[in-house]
């Protein structure tokens, strides 16, 4: 599992290195999940995420950090569905509203985050 979750986390790098590079070519890659199975394969890989981490806590270089955010991942996948298309819609053309130094920002992060996910799970 660990080495799933470390693709994963590197996935996460890649679209945030993605958006602080390109915030217009990252909003395209998010807006592909602008319908019902792209919400439920959100969801679904939020879930494999979480599980991941979960599982690949014990021998990680962080593990409640990483059990912590595998828990709050999987249930951010579980809630996924429940949020709705219109309101991804609404919340997709609010963020890309607020501009490309705005977006860079939140690309950023998730940058970060990936990179530091797959550094953590590594043992």
């Amino acid at each position: 599992m660990a080495l799933v979750a470390f693709v994963l986390s590197l996935f996460v790098a890649v679209l945030g290195a993605i958006g602080v590079v390109s915030p217009t070519r990252l909003l395209a890659v998010v807006r592909r999940f602008e319908t019902s199975v792209g919400l439920y394969a959100a969801a679904g890989l939020r879930l494999v995420l979480g599980v991941a981490l979960f599982l690949a806590a014990p021998p990680s270089r962080a593990p409640e950090a990483v059990r912590i955010l595998g828990v709050l991942i999987f249930v951010s996948g579980l809630i996924t569905p429940l949020f709705g298309l219109a309101r991804f819609r609404r919340l997709l053309d609010w963020w890309s509203a607020r501009g490309p130094a705005f977006m860079r920002a939140w690309a950023g992060f998730a940058l970060v985050f990936g990179l530091w996910l797959a550094y953590a799970v590594t043992p």
